[in-house]
Order: structure tokens, then C-alpha cells, then sequence
């Protein structure tokens, strides 16, 4: 049998920790972001499958020069793209030791199993979800969250009708089931959708108003018209903060249409369900507590390293029997699982699970409530400066309402003020520039068919400092493609 050299490995790691914290420590020193030059790509690209192995020592030599001077970004406080975090301090930590201990966190009696229930219950009481008869499970993110609860809504339409979609599926002449988001949905529902096989023709993409939230007359007259020709609408996915502007439908509304019409209400707060812990937007967090399903990311909020997302379900009976392969006789007997509990692979759909909850599990411990309260209050208010700033900036149009933590704008010189068509161009060359010359970073989306600089401040070490610095390589960088 083989065998490692723990001492080595034991020195190894000493130095990989001192690599990890020294770049944490150091990182706002660095150019934000860098792209990879072609001589470095090409040692991964050309490698050639290694015959002998190579020390820990030279491993992480190779680390160091090709692999650490490149990263996404997301670890300084100058990256304004996408949603992407930096990595809590007791992220990396846990990740290490969850790695050593090595389990498969999908039953049995062990403590990863416990960790991973008490992080989950953790999660719920962070945005209010009632535990009480709920189930959660760690997934890789929003994605698989929102799939996992719109299974547990297929499932539960099926059986309200009187049919069972494991069995049957949708091969069966049944009434097509149909399902409501906005126009601002994340593009992780439509694959669900998809996935699930109730097929993208049933998906309703409803208007949205100019707050962008979803238009609630024109999601009740989908539903009656849906009802009219002989549908079968099932499920509504509301948006606790869109990942294009934060903006948060109008969820208590939403949850009484979908009371009143026996409606499954599901909730994407992948990005802004943790936002409820900003006292200065909470009320309009009011109706995600009445949700039959939510999908949030630890690993966007929390700070939790990739990947952290969180299905939860109120009714964790029904989530068990959208997933779970035991049979029923078996569910009561005493004594089975860990402590008596079902394992998690009868909840979602992965067998193979990892230790993620340790890196959640240490982190919620780490920053605590009052912690994760005044991060999210202050990358919030860091939003409002950044909106304030464009507001009063000649040269700076702000696109939409900023909610949370995302502010969407644009450059506009003025010889371009009126010219639509070249602004969105012109914007569009900005962020490719802006994110080759490795000051700061932000990414691009489309409102309303223009296209806008899209900034999201989730860092919690950004300033007011790194605002200016954003706004001024953007403007720079604008005045000089203007000219081109």
C-alpha cells in the first residue's frame, strides 16, 4: 500500500497557510484583477499528464507564480462584479479541516451530519424562516437551491391533483402545470424549469414596473388567463433582491395572491435574502417568512467560500418525499440515521455530499449575528453613497433604484447624450477596459434594453475611498474611448 510523508505534508501546509494569509493580508496591494498571460496559460493548457509525482514544495511553488497572481478578483475590496464575496477569515480554515476529516455528509451518525442541521437551522433564523416542521440542505448554490425547492413544488402540485410525478412524469396526458417569475428572475429558474421537464413554454415571464419589481395586476391576469384555457398554474418565484439592480418584488402581496389562489410560493434570495439584516430595508423583506421555499447563498452574503448555497422548505415531510428512495416502512423505525434523523440524501438530490457546512458552520460562529448585521447594513449604505455620488457626478446617469447592495449607471459625455445606440457601445468598451487595467473591476448588464455599468459592493473591507477610485477609472477610461 502506498503511503504519504505526513511530516512533509505537515510543512507543506504550514507554508500553504502562510501563502493563504499572506495574500489575504496583502491583496488591496495587488491589481484587482490581471489577465493570464499566454506563457502562463500555456503550463496548464501544454502540461502534459505528470508520470512522477512532485513535492508539496514544488506544488505550491507552482501555485505561487501561476495560479495565485491570477485570481477572479472577488478577494478585493476594489471587485464591484457580479456577486462574489471574499472569503470570511474562518472560510479557509474550516475548508482545511473539513478536507482532513473527509466525509460523506449524506447519512450515518457522525458530527458533520449535526453541523450541517445546526448551520441550516442557523441560516433560517438569520432571515426569519420558521424551523418549526422545516427541512434545509447545503447544495453548490442559488441554482441547485431554487431546482431543489421547485421539485418539492412539482411534486406537491402533483399529488394536490391526485397524481405522482416520480412515477408518471410528464409523459402522461395531464394539465400542463405553468409557473410565474419576472422578467428579472434569474436565468437559474428558467433551467429549472426546463430540468424539471415542465418545459420552458410554461414558464410566464411577467412585466416588471419601474422599480423593477414584479408587476402584481399583470401576474394576476397570467394566472386568471393561464386558469381560463385550461392550465394549471402551480408556483410563483418572487425575488428577494434581483441579481441585475437588488431589486425585491413585492413579496407579502405575492404570498397572499398565492394563499388565495393555492399557489406554492418559492423565493429566490440567493443574492439579497440575507439583505433582511439591514434594519434600513427589512419591512420590505416582509412575506419571506410565509414562503413554502427559499434558495439563499452563504456564499455570497456570509462570506462563506465557494460553495455554500441553502435549499429550505417548510414542509420538510414533502421535501422528503420529492427526493427520498427509503421506503416508508423504514422512515419510522427507531434509531435509524444519524441520532435517529433521516440522512440528507433523502432530501435533495446528491448521494455524494461534502462537508460544506463546517466552513458555514465556523463562519456564522466567527461573525455572529450582530456581525453579519452591521457587514450587510454598511455594504447597503456603501451602495447609497456610490448612487449618491453618480446622482451629483456630471458625466453619470444612474439606471435604477439601488435596494441593496447593487448600483446600475452608465458614462454619458455629452456629445453622446442623446445617441443611445453609441452610448451602450461605448460602455459596453468601459468594462473591458476598466477590467484589463486591474484598478477596479465591475461588470455590465442590460435595463430596459440599455446597457448599463453594473457595480455590487460586497466586500466587507471596501470603503468610501474605493467608491471614488471606481468612479474615476471609470471616468478616465470614458473620457479616453469617447475620444477614439
Amino acid at each position: 500500500m502506498a503511503s504519504f510523508d505526513l511530516m512533509a505534508a505537515r510543512t507543506a501546509a504550514y507554508r500553504a497557510v502562510d501563502l493563504a494569509f499572506d495574500y489575504l493580508e496583502n491583496i488591496a496591494e495587488r491589481p484587482v484583477y490581471q489577465r493570464l498571460p499566454d506563457g502562463v496559460r500555456g503550463r496548464f493548457t501544454e502540461a502534459p499528464l505528470p508520470t512522477r509525482g512532485l513535492s508539496l514544495d514544488e506544488i505550491l511553488d507552482e501555485f505561487d507564480e501561476a495560479i495565485a497572481p491570477y485570481p477572479m478578483g472577488n478577494g478585493h475590496p476594489r471587485f464591484f462584479g457580479w456577486i462574489a464575496s471574499p472569503p470570511n477569515p474562518a472560510g479557509p480554515i474550516a475548508d482545511l479541516l473539513a478536507a482532513t476529516l473527509n466525509p460523506a455528509v449524506s447519512g450515518g451518525d457522525h458530527a458533520a451530519m449535526d453541523v450541517e442541521r445546526t448551520a441550516v437551522r442557523w441560516v433560517m433564523d438569520l432571515i426569519g424562516f420558521p424551523s418549526d416542521g422545516s427541512r434545509g440542505l447545503l447544495v453548490s448554490g442559488g441554482s441547485m437551491a431554487s431546482l431543489t425547492g421547485l421539485a418539492a413544488a412539482r411534486h406537491w402540485a402533483a399529488r394536490r391533483d391526485g397524481w405522482n410525478v416520480r412515477d408518471e412524469g410528464f409523459q402522461g396526458n395531464r394539465t400542463p402545470l405553468v409557473l410565474y417569475a419576472s422578467s428579472e428572475a434569474h436565468s437559474a429558474i428558467r433551467k429549472s424549469v426546463e430540468l424539471l421537464g415542465i418545459g420552458g413554454n410554461h414558464l410566464r415571464v411577467v412585466p416588471v414596473d419601474d422599480q423593477f419589481r414584479m408587476d402584481l395586476g399583470a401576474l394576476r391576469d397570467a394566472i386568471s388567463a393561464d386558469r381560463a384555457a385550461g392550465r394549471r398554474p402551480f408556483c410563483v418565484v418572487a425575488s428577494a433582491g434581483t441579481v441585475n439592480t437588488g431589486a425585491i418584488d413585492p413579496l407579502a402581496a405575492i404570498a397572499d395572491l398565492c394563499a388565495a389562489e393555492a399557489l406554492w410560493f418559492h423565493i429566490d434570495g440567493a443574492y439579497g435574502g440575507f439583505g433582511i439584516l439591514d434594519p434600513a430595508v427589512a419591512a420590505s423583506f416582509a412575506g419571506m417568512e410565509r414562503a413554502d421555499s427559499i434558495a439563499v447563498d452563504p456564499h455570497k452574503w456570509l462570506s462563506v467560500p465557494y460553495e455554500c448555497g441553502c435549499a429550505l422548505v417548510r414542509d420538510g415531510e414533502l421535501l422528503r418525499d420529492a427526493f427520498g428512495l427509503v421506503p416508508p416502512y423504514l422512515r419510522d423505525e427507531e434509531g435509524r440515521g444519524s441520532g435517529g434523523q433521516p440522512g440528507f440524501a433523502e432530501y435533495g438530490f446528491q448521494q455524494t455530499r461534502g462537508f460544506r457546512a463546517l466552513k458555514l458552520w465556523m463562519s456564522i460562529l466567527h461573525t455572529g449575528r450582530a456581525g453579519y448585521e452591521r457587514i450587510v447594513a454598511r455594504e447597503n449604505a456603501l451602495a447609497r453613497r456610490l448612487a449618491d455620488k453618480i446622482d451629483r457626478s456630471p458625466g453619470f446617469e444612474r439606471l435604477s433604484p439601488v435596494e441593496l447592495s447593487i448600483v446600475c449607471f452608465r458614462y454619458v459625455p455629452d456629445q453622446l447624450r442623446d445617441d443611445d445606440q453609441k452610448l451602450d457601445a461605448l460602455n459596453r468598451r468601459i468594462v473591458d477596459a476598466v477590467q484589463a487595467g486591474g484598478e477596479v473591476f465591475l461588470t455590465g448588464t442590460t435595463l430596459r434594453g440599455r446597457y448599463a455599468l453594473r457595480a455590487c459592493v460586497l466586500h466587507f473591507d471596501t470603503r468610501e475611498d474605493d467608491l471614488d477610485a471606481l468612479l474615476s477609472v471609470v471616468r478616465r477610461t470614458g473620457a479616453a474611448l469617447a475620444t477614439d
